[in-house]
């Protein structure tokens, strides 16, 4: 006689009011988010038709070498990101976790994105982790001055810029024949480095972007300020958002929180893409699509109806 008894499903769940019940039931849950948290705001990540921002390989302008070299190109590269980033507003996956941190004073979110729309959307500082800094945040190359969310567009007037062709950052330049020139030392800077912004405090120093560049380490408080968190006890959920977590430290932190009982819930456009999470199982949830439009809706029962 055949068996009638249900198979139990083992794999994730897409049900939002089965996730909202263990929402509703968390006290500690950490958001680990990424680009596709923005997507919705319409910005580009500079990694898309080979990461380039004219003619320039935009990972190499991201780096304290690059800032040596010329600081005036790299300026123009973070100020025009600046200029795209406040013409970008956050969307309503930004508010819901917003609203998500007012209700929930146990939860906190990781993100790695610079772009500033978390801060714009006026998530509590305490509970926003910038794992690789923010456009907006200042900071002089020497000494250990900071300015936090500086919105200015420009930072300065000579660092204006409203597009890529802008005649300051020549084709010439970056042409196969003129690359070896643009390496050389002896070779002019795009803007002098007398006429670009000044540390206040040192008064020697350039000011840069306060991103984390390739080569620099992590944010050592924010890497403490996690680490403190997830030692502090028992995790109930980890929202892995917008992002496959493939680079470390970030990709730790799935395994971190499930080893301290978390549940997974994934929210991304591929849900083919699981990248440091390896696998979802029984217990734990798959959102396919804009974060933007998940997010109020399965936040709904701790954050209500989302207002704009």
């Amino acid at each position: 006689m055949a068996s009638t008894t249900a198979a139990v499903p083992s794999g994730p769940s897409s049900d939002v009011e089965e996730f909202g019940r263990l929402l509703k039931s968390s006290k500690r849950v950490l958001a680990l988010c990424g680009a596709g948290l923005s997507a919705s705001s319409g910005l580009d990540t500079f990694r898309g038709a080979g990461g380039m921002w004219r003619n320039h390989q935009a990972a190499t302008l991201a780096t304290p070498e690059a800032f040596e070299r010329d600081p005036g190109l790299v300026w123009l590269f973070y100020s025009y990101r600046r200029h795209k980033a406040l013409q970008a507003s956050p969307n309503a996956g930004h508010y819901a976790l917003v609203e998500l941190s007012k209700k929930m004073p146990g939860f906190i979110t990781l993100t790695q994105n610079v772009d500033g729309l978390s801060q714009r959307a006026n998530h509590p500082r305490e509970q926003l982790k910038l794992l690789h800094g923010s456009l907006f945040d200042i900071k002089c190359f020497n000494c250990t001055y900071v300015q936090q969310n500086n919105y200015d567009d420009p930072l300065d007037p000579i660092l204006a810029i409203d597009s890529p062709s802008d005649d300051r950052l020549a084709t010439s330049k970056t042409s196969i024949a003129a690359r070896a020139a643009y390496l050389d030392p002896a070779t002019p800077p795009t803007i002098a480095p007398a006429d670009l912004p000044h540390c206040p405090s040192c008064k020697t120093g350039l000011l840069r972007p306060g991103v984390v560049w390739f080569g620099e380490e992590l944010p050592a408080d924010t890497l403490r300020e996690v680490q403190t968190f997830i030692d502090q006890g028992p995790i109930d959920l980890i929202m892995v958002i917008g992002t496959t977590a493939t680079v470390y430290p970030a990709a730790g932190y799935v395994a971190r929180a499930r080893a301290k009982g978390a549940k997974v819930a994934l929210v991304n456009m591929d849900a083919g893409e699981l990248g440091a999470i390896g696998s979802l199982n029984k217990g734990d949830f798959l959102f396919e699509g804009d974060a933007a439009k998940i997010l109020p809706e399965i936040l709904k029962p701790v954050i209500g109806e989302l207002k704009l």
